[in-house]
């Protein structure tokens, strides 16, 4: 039997959770171990997943366990000081988007990465669903043609109302950038697969919807209802943006995000305008792929590993007509990683250079809304 890798995970809340779902999915890998901020949370989630031993604090955790990896699915704020203190142990680190607050720590994460020769990914799941790698291939391969143009949306409702508050709204918890860093960031490493090419420059306007928001004043998870007292304050970051991009061989493209579209759940849809024809690819129907031709109209191709291309066909689990979810790319985007430690090429994972890549994507996003000008990355 091949090896297990032993797994430890940081954090206890939405995606501490399915990280520890997943890894109980996968051969490569065992969760062996669990911490958390809240220790109520952590018990519980411990329990839920089978994951037998649980520590008071990361430190403890790295000290007295023997890991092959840790999943660093903490609060932004944490995240350079949790993959720092893992990669100083020689850990191989999995981290949660945004890598980094600011793009000079991802820079240091590189940089002691390479020192410690360890692996290490940043969790992007959208570029893990099997249609976004087949829009992919059909660009790298000439296929599709020449990239006209790119636009695409990145749209949620959960911060709509003002009585709508978790912990991504305090900067000093989130980082300067809200909407930009949590939902554009995605949109951003989406693209930049899809289009095999990284984004050069940014004009950005962000803007903030609701001046004021009643805080709880008991914590409250993400996407939760508060049912609690509260205090009024006034958020500090961006509940939306409109971003036009170029990237880096002069391709022109434009994305709107917002965390205050009614209706909207987790609504990413991306759209490539070729010159064979036009893709469309749509988060809340992940396993279909629109294709527009001026001759032929409009096709929908399904996920199923006899009609995508060879590179994608990995990336499906069911026949066709069987919806693959948010969950089954995430499951790729983390069996891709511990392929990696076992030997695969590391072009398979979004590396810590591309997630500080993406934090300066975000970076240069917030200059441009505050120059009223063009930004380069």
């Amino acid at each position: 039997m091949s090896k297990r890798y032993r797994a430890g995970i940081i954090g206890t809340g939405m995606m501490g959770q399915l990280h520890a779902d997943a890894l109980n999915r996968l051969p490569a890998a065992v969760p062996v171990c669990m911490t958390g901020s809240n220790p109520e949370h952590l018990e519980e989630a411990a329990r839920r997943y089978g994951i037998e031993k649980t520590y008071p604090s990361v430190e403890e955790m790295l000290a007295q366990e023997d890991l092959d990896s840790v999943h660093v699915c903490s609060s932004n704020q944490t995240h350079f000081e949790f993959c720092m203190a893992a990669i100083e142990r020689g850990i191989n680190v999995l981290c949660e988007k945004p890598l980094t607050i600011t793009s000079k720590e991802g820079e240091a994460l590189v940089k002691a990465a390479g020192e410690k020769n360890v692996v290490c990914a940043v969790n992007f799941n959208y570029r893990n669903n099997a249609m976004v790698r087949e829009m992919q291939e059909r660009v790298a391969s000439g296929q599709a043609g020449k990239i006209y143009f790119i636009h695409g949306t990145y749209l949620q409702d959960w911060l709509m109302y003002d009585t709508d508050y978790s912990w991504r709204l305090d900067r000093s918890v989130n980082g300067p950038s809200r909407a930009i860093a949590d939902i554009g960031s995605h949109l951003f490493d989406t693209i930049q697969c899809a289009s095999g090419r990284r984004i050069k420059a940014v004009c950005c306007s962000a803007f903030t919807a609701l001046e004021e928001r009643k805080k709880p004043t008991q914590q409250v998870q993400t996407f939760a209802q508060n049912e609690g007292g509260y205090e009024v304050v006034r958020p500090d970051t961006e509940d939306g943006a409109s971003i036009q991009f170029i990237l880096e061989d002069g391709t022109p493209g434009a994305v709107i995000v917002s965390q205050v579209c009614g209706g909207h759940k987790n609504d990413l849809t991306l759209e490539l305008e070729c010159e064979n024809y036009s893709m469309r690819w749509m988060q809340e129907d992940a396993d279909k792929l629109w294709i527009g031709s001026r001759k032929e109209g409009k096709q929908v191709l399904y996920a199923s590993p006899g009609t995508v291309s060879a590179q994608a066909a990995p990336y499906v689990s069911l026949p066709e007509g069987h919806a693959g979810n948010w969950r089954d790319a995430l499951y790729n985007g983390i069996a891709h990683y511990y392929s990696v430690l076992s030997g695969a090429p590391r072009s398979l994972i979004t590396d810590f250079a591309d997630g500080t890549y993406i934090v300066r994507i975000t970076e240069a996003c917030l200059r441009s809304s505050q120059s009223r000008q063009w930004e380069e990355v």
